[in-house]
Parts: structure tokens; sequence; C-alpha cells
């Protein structure tokens, strides 16, 4: 079908990425939401999909009426802002949404994890007024940047300007463009400008991230959109309350697609995940039968603590189990023996590195902790 089959192993990074996302959404900020997946094309039609992108959509009838698998959530959102009166205080309104995205993409041009025909996103789209562009826009690229450091990427910027296909005024970009630019510039970080690169409805910061291989990738976007809210007739009652004035809205992802950004990590890391993220965080090798129910003991504690742990209960030697964990790429190989259920310890060898310590459950789950805090 042109979209992913995640197994449990998958499914848990996935998720993580989101968690991780989410937690960060908490500090700035922002407010997550849900939203339908199919709309009526009359939607798409007023947000100017219809006639600019209807060939990327999943198009079918329901009941004599033509609807339409969502490609975006930006429409969705601009309902959700005007369903009542809202205030200037309000501002910005930070929406946030993982909701699942369908684009009907040629078989052709369909690779791997990176372009898929279903997919979800960390999307989400802040509203504001005018005055509050280059805070808001330096707060996303702040956020970009915390992200990015975290995983080990470097990124590049580019102001992507007007293209030859676009909608409303030319003032209006020109303003939009302006505030970007400004924005880029007090960010501190070089820049390039994209002529003519920009989306239909405004112009966009493009984020190119480079990983462990030096390989280029667009993930994060941030888009200035003058056009939606003018099409769905979106306002705000200003300080004066009689006054009535149109937000600005910011489209932006960091991950971008979760599903293109596991892709890249996954080669980024070499199939090696770092702790926070590993599907595979601790395994128990009992030495002996007679150490397997203590074994079983030490993965309850450390499953209970909320981490991923397996416990090799087969009869082969100890070397072997070692040698097979190391090979899965377990970030944690806990060996237990008579020594250590007698002491209620384990030994810990880290993936990677050679020597061995003796640690108490308690200190251990300490460690782990500490390695999910620093992101290692």
């Amino acid at each position: 079908p042109g979209s992913w089959f995640f197994l449990p192993h998958g499914a848990r990074i996935y998720n993580k990425l989101m968690d991780f996302i989410r937690s960060q959404y908490r500090e700035r900020g922002y407010q997550e939401v849900l939203s339908p997946n199919m709309y009526n094309m009359q939607l798409w039609e007023t947000s100017g999909h219809a006639a600019n992108y209807k060939e990327n959509m999943f198009v079918f009838e329901v009941e004599k009426q033509e609807f339409g698998l969502k490609p975006m959530n930006c429409p969705g959102h601009c309902l959700m802002f005007q369903h009542r009166v809202r205030s200037y205080r309000e501002l910005p309104l930070r929406l946030a949404d993982f909701g699942v995205l369908h684009r009907n993409e040629a078989s052709g041009a369909l690779t791997g994890l990176t372009r898929v025909r279903r997919f979800q996103q960390d999307d989400a789209h802040i509203f504001c007024r005018e005055s509050q562009i280059k805070d808001e826009v330096r707060g996303v690229l702040e956020f970009i940047k915390h992200v990015y450091n975290i995983f080990g990427f470097t990124f590049d910027l580019k102001l992507s300007t007007r293209p030859e296909k676009y909608l409303g005024e030319l003032a209006t970009w020109d303003k939009a463009e302006a505030a970007l630019a400004e924005a880029l510039d007090e960010s501190g970080r070089p820049w390039q400008i994209n002529e003519g690169d920009g989306a239909f409805y405004g112009p966009k910061i493009d984020i190119s991230v480079s990983d462990a291989l030096n390989r280029k990738f667009q993930c994060a976007t941030l888009q200035l959109d003058f056009q939606l809210p003018a099409r769905f007739e979106l306002y705000y009652s200003a300080e004066d309350e009689a006054k009535r004035e149109t937000p600005v809205m910011i489209h932006r992802a960091i991950l971008g697609s979760v599903e293109r950004m596991f892709a890249i990590l996954l080669e980024h890391y070499k199939g090696k995940w770092p702790f926070w993220l590993s599907p595979r965080q601790a395994i128990v090798c009992p030495v002996s039968e007679k150490s397997q129910p203590y074994a079983l003991q030490v993965q309850d504690q450390i499953f209970k603590a909320g981490y991923y742990v397996d416990v090799d209960t087969t009869d082969r030697k100890i070397q072997k189990k070692v040698r097979e964990a190391l090979l899965a790429q377990y970030n944690y190989i806990l060996v237990v023996g008579e020594e250590e259920a007698n002491t209620g310890q384990v030994s810990v060898r880290v993936r990677d590195k050679a020597d061995h310590s003796v640690k108490s459950i308690e200190s251990l789950l300490k460690h782990f902790e500490e390695e999910i805090a620093a992101f290692h």
C-alpha cells in the first residue's frame, strides 16, 4: 500500500519520538488537538488544496458527495480556530496534531520510509499577530536546534521565496519574507535564499539536516501563511473590541514525517540506538539454570521501572548469550550468577565498552534514569 507496517520494536522507537516531542510541547506552550482524517471536498476548495493539490489527494464519494483524505492538517486547524470568537489575549495560539496524513504519491516516487503514502508528522500551527511573527519564528528555530542537537545533527537554513504559482497579494508576500529574513538574521546562524521555492500560500524556511554520513535531508519545516486565514475568514477581536483583525498562521514541523525521521536516525545511528530511544535497552543473562529465578526477578524490577528489558533463558553458555546480545545491539547486558543472586547485584556490561562493573539494582536504575534525562 506504499505505507509501513511497524512491528513492536519499530513501534517502540516511533512512539518514543512522539513522546519526546510531546514533552517539549508542554514546556513550549503548545496544546495538542485531534482532528478528522477525511473532510468534504468543499473544505479543500476553501483552503485552495482542491485547485492546487488535488492530484496528490485520495478522493472518494460518500453519499453522492466528494470527500478527500487529509494530506495536511492546516484546514482542520483553521476550523478549530474559527469555531468561536477569539480574543487577542489568546494569541499566540499553538495547536499541535499528530494526525495521520495520506498523500497519493506515484508508485515510482515511493522510497523506503522516506516517501510513503500514509504518515504522521509532528505538525503544529501557530496563530499569531503580525507583531508576534518574529518571536514565534525565533522560538521555532530554537526548538529545532534543541531537538537536532540531541540527535547529533547539523542543519542548514534557507529562506524559500514566492513561487510562480501563488495565492494572495504581492505586498503581503513581501512583508512575510521580510519578517522571516529578520528572524533568521537574529538567530545568529548563516542562511541562504532559495528563490521561488516557497509554498503557494506563503514563504518558508527550509531546514536541511546533515547526518553522520554528511548526507542532507529535508525534515523540519517552518512556513508563514497569510492566505489560509484570509480564505477561511479567520479573525480575532483586538484591544478595541469593535475592531477585528486577521491572524497570521505559521505551519511548522520539527521531525517532519516521523517515518522519514525514523529512516534518517536508523542510518545516522547505524542501528545502534541511544539508550533513551532504544527498543532493546537491557537484557539479563543468567550464567546457569540455578540463577534463572533471580534473572527473572531482575527483569521484573527493571520492567516495572519502565524500561524495555528481556531475559535469555536458553541453556546456551554465558559467552554465547553475551555475544548474541551484543549482536542484537542491547545497550546493557546484565550477567547474573550465584554470587550476584546472593548479593542482590548484577554484573553490568555496556554496549561497545570492554569494561564490566557490578551494581545493585537500585544504583543501576538510578543510572538508567540519568541516561534518559541526558538523552544518552
